[in-house]
C-alpha cells in the first residue's frame, strides 16, 4: 500500500503532468493493459498491440475522443433495448446494458456512462417502470463526456430521477427536499457545504415541477414564485436558477474532480483539495466540459505511477468484463447481469441514492466466492465464446502453447506477475490435469480470475 503522506505529498503540477514512458514507468503491455482496465474493462491482444505502437497520451486521446458509431452494433444493441421495453420488465434492462457492455467500439463512453449511473443512482425498484429508467440510461450516456451543467440540468427535470427522489409532484404549500438536498449533498457539493436553510430555500425552487403521463412538465399554479436565498444569493429563482447557482459554488468542482480521481485513479486515500484544485480550475474554466477533464487524468503521470496501478478493487462489472474483453468472450447477457447483481452490482438496481460505496466494500468473503462461482457458471455455460469459438481454438489462434498460457493471461489479467510458488502450483495441477485441452483451459482461466491479484484492477 502506498504511504497516505507520501500521498499527501505529491507534487499537483508532477501529478497532472502528462506521463512520458521511462525505463522506471515503460509503456509495455502491462501499462497499456492497466489504461484499458480503467479506461474501459479490459484489452484483448490485438487492442495492446496497437497500443504499443502509439504513445500512451495518443491512446487516451483515442479513448476520449472516439465517436464511431458502428452501424452493426447499435441495430443488435438498439433491437435487444427495444425487446426488453416491450416486455415492460425493468429487471431485463441489466441485460440490454451488459450486451453494450460485451461489445461496445466506445468502452470510455460505456465506463462514464457507469460512473454517472453510481452518482445520479437511480433504482427500478422504486420507479418500476423500464422506459424511464432507460430514458434516464440514455441521458446519462450522451451526456457521459459532455458538460456537467447539462447533465445535471437534465437530471434535474428527469421523470426516473424524481420519481425515485419524491418530487413526481412537487406542490408550492409542501415543498419537496429530498432532490434539493441531493443536489448539493451527493450530486454536486458534498457535505458540509450547505446549510438546512439553503436545502429549504432551494427546494421551493422546485415547486410545480412534476411528471404528467411519465413526462417532465411545470405546473405554473404549483410554482412558488417568491424571492428565496439560495447558497447566500437572492431573487425569484425556479429550478433552472437553482441548479445554475449550486454548480457556480466553490466547492463544485472540487467535489466532482475528487470522485472522477477516485473512480480512474484509486480508491483510497482521499485526494487532497490540493491535489485536485488544478484540475477543478481547468474543469471551470472549460465551462464544466467533462471530456478534457478525464482525457487529463488518464494520460497523467499520477495515472501511470506506483500510486494508481493496482490500487483499485475491481466491480462486479469490472471483475467479470475484464476477463471476457481479455479472452475476447461473450456469453448470455441476461444471466451475466443477474450474476452481477448476485455479487453486488445489480444494473439500474444501485442500492441507494448514494449508489455504490465502492472499494474495499465490493469484497468480503462471501462476494470472493460469488465471484468464483460467477466465473465459473461464465466459463461453463454453453453460449459462452471466445473470439467466436471455444478457448483452444482462441489460445491455437493467438499462438499460445500451454507453456505460455500461465504468462500470457497473467500479463493481460493481472496488475503483477503472480507469486512464483503460488505460480508454479498452478502450473503443475494444470500440467497433470488429464482432462480433455479445452475443459484444462477453462479450469485454468477460472483459477486465474478467483486469485486475490485478480480482484485488484
Amino acid at each position: 500500500m502506498v504511504n497516505n503522506e507520501n500521498w499527501n505529498r505529491l507534487d499537483p503540477a508532477w501529478a497532472w503532468d502528462t506521463f512520458q514512458p521511462s525505463q522506471e514507468t515503460p509503456w509495455d503491455r502491462r501499462a497499456a493493459a492497466h489504461l484499458y482496465r480503467r479506461a474501459g474493462f479490459a484489452a484483448n491482444s490485438e487492442q495492446l498491440e496497437a497500443a504499443l505502437e502509439q504513445q500512451p497520451a495518443d491512446v487516451v486521446r483515442q479513448f476520449v475522443q472516439s465517436q464511431d458509431q458502428n452501424a452493426d452494433f447499435e441495430r443488435a444493441a438498439d433491437s435487444l433495448a427495444q425487446a426488453v421495453l416491450a416486455s415492460g420488465d425493468p429487471k431485463r434492462l441489466s441485460a440490454a446494458w451488459t450486451y453494450r457492455l460485451l461489445h461496445t467500439p466506445n468502452p470510455l463512453r460505456e465506463k462514464m456512462t457507469l460512473f454517472w449511473h453510481g452518482h445520479f443512482a437511480t433504482s427500478a425498484a422504486k420507479v418500476e417502470n423500464a422506459d424511464l429508467m432507460w430514458q434516464q440510461h440514455q441521458l446519462l450516456r450522451a451526456e457521459s463526456l459532455g458538460n456537467f451543467a447539462d447533465l445535471v440540468q437534465g437530471i434535474a427535470q428527469d421523470p426516473a430521477m424524481l420519481i425515485y427522489l419524491d418530487s413526481a409532484s412537487n406542490r408550492k404549500l409542501r415543498p419537496n427536499e429530498n432532490f434539493a438536498r441531493e443536489l448539493m449533498e451527493l450530486f454536486c457539493l458534498g457535505e458540509g457545504q450547505y446549510s438546512e436553510q439553503d436545502v429549504q430555500q432551494l427546494s421551493r425552487c422546485f415547486t410545480g415541477w412534476e411528471i404528467k403521463n411519465n413526462k417532465f412538465r411545470k405546473n405554473r399554479y404549483q410554482q412558488d414564485r417568491g424571492q428565496k436565498t439560495v447558497l447566500g444569493t437572492s431573487g425569484e429563482f425556479d429550478g433552472e436558477d437553482a441548479v445554475r447557482i449550486v454548480l457556480e459554488q466553490e466547492s463544485m468542482p472540487l467535489f466532482i474532480v475528487r470522485k472522477l480521481v477516485r473512480f480512474f485513479v484509486c480508491d483510497e486515500p482521499t485526494a487532497s483539495d490540493a491535489l485536485v484544485q488544478p484540475l477543478a480550475a481547468d474543469f471551470r474554466q472549460s465551462g464544466l466540459q467533462i471530456a478534457p477533464l478525464v482525457q487529463r487524468i488518464l494520460s497523467s503521470n499520477l495515472f501511470f505511477s506506483q500510486h494508481a496501478v493496482g490500487r483499485k478493487i475491481r466491480s462486479p462489472v469490472e471483475f467479470a468484463l475484464g476477463f471476457l474483453h481479455a479472452v475476447e468472450g461473450t456469453t448470455n447477457t441476461l444471466q451475466l447481469a443477474e450474476g452481477l447483481a448476485g455479487i453486488g452490482q445489480g444494473l439500474f438496481y444501485p442500492p441507494n441514492v448514494k449508489g455504490w460505496d465502492g472499494g474495499r466494500a465490493w469484497i468480503n468473503s462471501s462476494t470472493l466466492i460469488g465471484r468464483a462461482n460467477l466465473a465459473q457458471r461464465i466459463l461453463n455455460d454453453d453460449s459462452t465464446r471466445f473470439a467466436e469459438g471455444n478457448l483452444e481454438s482462441f489460445f491455437a489462434m493467438h499462438q499460445v502453447s500451454d507453456s505460455t498460457v500461465i504468462d500470457w493471461l497473467q500479463e493481460r489479467l493481472l496488475v503483477q506477475d503472480i507469486n512464483p510458488a503460488v505460480r508454479r502450483a498452478i502450473q503443475d495441477n494444470f500440467d497433470q490435469d488429464a482432462r480433455a485441452s479445452e475443459q484444462r483451459l477453462r479450469s485454468l482461466l477460472h483459477t486465474l480470475v478467483s486469485l486475490p491479484d485478480y480482484q485488484i484492477g
